[in-house]
């Protein structure tokens, strides 16, 4: 028996189940028929930040940011990057703090960038400040 796991998709949010076995072979959503992982960091908003990290099985890592911070945007291409390394095993994803105040707040997140790793919709890690993509990849292993 194959074992699944479910995946929201990235562009419509349908919820998909996808066997593990065919996880690295480029899935396509059910519903809106495009692909499951790009390989680049999906925009998170208020409206699907809560869907996104609790109906995933894969854990998910968010990378809290602002577009007037300096580390953030240092930072981006070494997460794009860590996004190549870790998807599709990993769901690489950043959250807009200055667009979103309300997560940002409700998560106690003080500094920026802050990367938090989410596990069955619950934070198992917390990183803040800029690393580089090597950095961030290690860390993420580590901890998963």
């Amino acid at each position: 028996m194959t074992v699944s796991v479910h995946i929201v998709c990235p562009l419509c949010l349908g919820i998909n189940r996808v066997p593990n076995d065919k996880l690295s072979s480029g899935p396509n959503c059910g519903k809106c028929r495009q692909s499951l992982f790009g390989h680049a960091p999906q925009e998170l908003s208020a409206s699907n930040y809560q869907k996104v990290i609790s109906r995933n099985d894969i854990p998910v890592v968010v990378d809290f940011w602002a577009p007037w911070c300096g580390p953030c945007k240092a930072m981006a291409p070494a997460y794009e990057q860590a996004a190549k390394e870790l998807e599709p095993r990993i769901r690489v994803a950043k959250l807009n703090t200055e667009q979103d105040p309300s997560v940002g707040s409700a998560l106690a997140i003080r500094g920026i960038p802050t990367l938090i790793i989410f596990a069955g919709g619950k934070e198992v890690a917390r990183q803040s400040g800029a690393m580089r993509q090597g950095d961030i990849v290690r860390w993420v292993e580590s901890v998963l």
